[in-house]
């Protein structure tokens, strides 16, 4: 055993070495931090002028505090209007815009019952004054909280029902002990309005950041990702060898997660999307909720990819042979469906109205109907069931898959209805939209030009026009 001066001189030592190797830990966690600081500002460049917005907001309404004719006036509730700022701005431009409001019309409304339930509570005098503030105060209180449990108000004036609360209970308890109550509520109001307007402003005009825009790019990108995990799929199920597998970037099967998660996003940026102004393409009350529809529908296609990703790493494989009679339809089906949900998040990205999508879907349903013949055939009973069991299940989800293809489509055409999407200029491409037919040699030559293009009055139903020479 060790004697105490030992353990001692141990202890002294450990204290020492970490003295000393402390002011190179503490640089470590300094630098890390700093890299962290810069890797957040690279992803997303708008959270640096977002930053920088807030500091000028803040020391523009500073003035209040600074010039003593202001400050005369107003007096400490000048400081009201920096906190208003500081609550109030935020990240995008509906969320700030909804937060103003909020903020400003519950300080107006519970100022002015505030001061009514003061002017009440003051006719009766005496032990009844305070009395009748807290039967006021427990009654709007309680009726007031109740309502932020209902689902819309809380989605979107859930804020301004808290600062109701705080406005009306300042109010009115304060003015039990200061007689000059509309003197104060009309400060506080005047320097909330002031931060309102200052943080509305400032988001709108310098470099703003579009909630709806973010909610719009999201949505096209969760279809992007999705169709990119089927573009690849077959190829990977399907695969005979593993040469080479290690060179091949592989990330794509696993960009379908953030889908399966974006649905509190995807309704927080819906609800703060319908405060915005018009801007851009994006008009005043925009079809935001068909966006959601839309955000649904492909968070249950990813439910469906994600059960393919498990067959994919599963330890039961279908026989090779089994694969080889499913391989042309799963991949047609694969693939079709990828290219549907990429052109359908292109005709979001770009809103313009498209046709190409109904294609891949028609290839796609007419592919699956084909794997149900297969599925149907002779062949199967002379295999053993057990075998059969994990590729007619990957055929089974890449069917449901079609299906939920085609109702994501339907979607978005309802989505470009409602948003009034651009129909692109028609365009004349030799692969695409001219056939040109020449027969004979030395005698006349007729040409047959056909250009298919988009109907305005049918939506996506192909228009063929042909000219006869």
């Amino acid at each position: 055993m060790e004697s105490p001066n030992e353990e001692r001189t141990g202890a002294c030592r450990r204290v020492w070495r970490w003295l000393k190797s402390f002011p190179e830990k503490l640089w470590q966690k300094i630098v890390e931090f700093a890299w962290r600081l810069v890797k957040l500002g690279k992803e997303d460049p708008r959270r640096i002028v977002h930053s920088i917005k807030v500091g000028l907001t803040i020391t523009l309404v500073s003035i209040f505090y600074y010039f003593e004719p202001v400050y005369d006036g107003l007096g400490d509730c000048a400081m009201w209007a920096v906190l208003t700022v500081i609550v109030v701005f935020e990240f995008s431009v509906g969320a700030t815009l909804g937060r103003g409001l909020n903020r400003m019309l519950a300080t107006l409304v519970a100022g002015a019952l505030g001061v009514g339930a003061h002017r009440i509570a003051t006719q009766l005098g005496g032990i009844g004054e305070p009395i009748v503030i807290s039967v006021f105060v427990v009654l709007i209180a309680a009726i007031v909280t109740f309502m932020r449990f209902l689902p819309k108000m809380k989605a979107r004036y859930d804020y301004g029902l808290m600062m109701f609360i705080l406005t009306f209970c300042l109010i009115s308890v304060s003015s039990y002990r200061d007689d000059d109550t509309i003197h104060l509520a009309l400060k506080r109001l005047t320097t909330i309005i002031v931060g309102s307007c200052a943080s509305v402003i400032m988001c709108i005009c310098v470099w703003p950041v579009w909630i709806g825009v973010d909610l719009h790019n999201q949505i096209a990108t969760n279809l992007e990702m999705l169709g990119s995990f089927l573009e690849g799929y077959a190829d990977e199920y399907f695969k005979v060898s593993d040469e080479d597998g290690n060179s091949i970037d592989k990330s794509f099967l696993e960009g379908y997660k953030s889908v399966l998660t974006s649905k509190p996003s995807e309704e927080n940026m819906a609800n703060l999307a319908r405060w915005e102004p018009r801007h851009g393409r994006f008009r005043y009350r925009h079809p935001w909720k068909q966006y959601l529809k839309v955000g649904t529908l492909a968070r249950q296609c990813g439910y469906k990819v994600e059960a393919l990703h498990g067959y994919l790493l599963s330890e039961m494989q279908t026989p090779l042979e089994v694969r080889n009679r499913l391989m042309e339809p799963c991949t047609m089906i694969s693939k079709e469906s990828s290219k549907a949900l990429k052109e359908l998040a292109s005709t979001i990205r770009k809103m313009t109205k498209s046709s190409v999508p109904d294609l891949h879907v028609a290839n796609s349903k007419a592919a699956a109907e084909n794997l149900k013949s297969v599925l149907k055939s002779d062949w199967s009973k002379d295999v053993d069931l057990f075998e059969i069991i994990p590729g007619a299940a990957v055929a089974s989800v890449l069917m449901e898959i079609a299906t939920c293809t085609q109702q994501i489509a339907e979607a978005v055409l309802e989505l470009e209805s409602l948003a009034n999407f651009k129909r692109p200029k028609p365009r004349v491409t030799p692969e695409d939209h001219l056939q040109v037919i020449q027969h004979g040699i030395n005698g006349p030559h007729d040409h047959v030009i056909t250009i298919d293009e988009s109907s305005p009055t049918s939506g996506r139903n192909e228009n063929s026009s042909t000219i006869t020479r």
